[in-house]
């Protein structure tokens, strides 16, 4: 069975779009408990069973946006890199990624930083690609932060942990919800589309991440479980974010703009 994405939201006018180029997910398994004192009541770990044992799955997501906007302001955009750092988990059982923090590599961070009370930072982030190259190279120098790696000769088909293809491109490539906690410690949360991934598999020769292991969840030594690459993905980020209300449906795009927010 093949995974075919999910329907695309129609645009709004306040939505935000942008390209991101040399996108790479780099993957960490972890100890569930330990996620789990990280998450705010009613989310959990999206459990997984690896060839050793059970386990969750966190990931550093990074990559250049390119020609970032808002839909009503097509004429101001802005290109920079940026990493998100993310875990898979489900809020009140449903699916989607919880974003510890997110480094931006542009002055407006500010705007989410201070107006919208989101975990973001400002740092110095390069990102470098050369997909022609046999084997394709990916590689990331951000603060503290560096990842080196280099393309598998075989196409990627199992992925511990995962059933399939179809299972890893869903839950590990492909969540369209995103929770966050604000300032003063409230959930907040939003929703995005892109289209299926066709990533390229990827090995490290080398990784670390300081982020993650300040969170206690991997150690330097700790190698990546996998990275999935790809030169080019498209991206709608249904903005503004929202507070999260567990009562209330998760994650539909089509909400109107709640009062005080910002977009993402």
């Amino acid at each position: 069975m093949s995974f075919d994405g999910t329907p695309r939201p129609r645009p709004r006018w306040y939505h935000a779009q942008t390209d991101l180029d040399d996108f790479a997910i780099v993957s960490y398994r972890v100890d569930a408990a330990a996620l789990a004192r990280h998450l705010p009541e009613g989310f959990a770990p999206m459990t997984m069973g690896f060839e050793d044992g059970p386990g969750t799955l966190i990931s550093a997501v990074a990559f250049k946006d390119r020609d970032f906007h808002f839909r009503f302001l097509p004429q101001v955009s802005i290109d920079c890199g940026q990493i998100n750092y993310r875990a898979y988990v489900t809020a009140y059982g449903k699916p989607g990624v919880w974003f510890f923090g997110t480094d931006l590599d542009h002055p407006v961070v500010a705007i989410p930083q201070h107006l919208w009370g989101m975990p973001w930072q400002r740092d110095r982030i390069r990102i470098e690609a050369d997909w022609d190259r046999a084997p394709a190279r990916w590689r990331l120098d951000a603060g503290d932060a560096h990842c080196d790696a280099s393309e598998l000769p075989q196409p990627l088909t199992l992925l511990d942990g995962f059933a399939d293809e179809s299972d890893w491109l869903e839950r590990l490539t492909h969540p369209t919800l995103g929770w966050y906690r604000r300032r003063g410690g409230r959930v907040g949360t939003y929703s995005i589309w892109h289209p299926v991934m066709r990533p390229r598999h990827l090995a490290t020769t080398s990784a670390r991440f300081p982020f993650f292991e300040r969170l206690g969840l991997i150690t330097p030594d700790t190698p990546p479980h996998s990275v999935l690459a790809q030169p080019r993905l498209h991206f709608d980020i249904h903005t503004p974010p929202r507070r999260f209300h567990p009562a209330r449906r998760v994650g539909t795009s089509q909400a109107r703009p709640a009062k005080r927010t910002i977009p993402q």
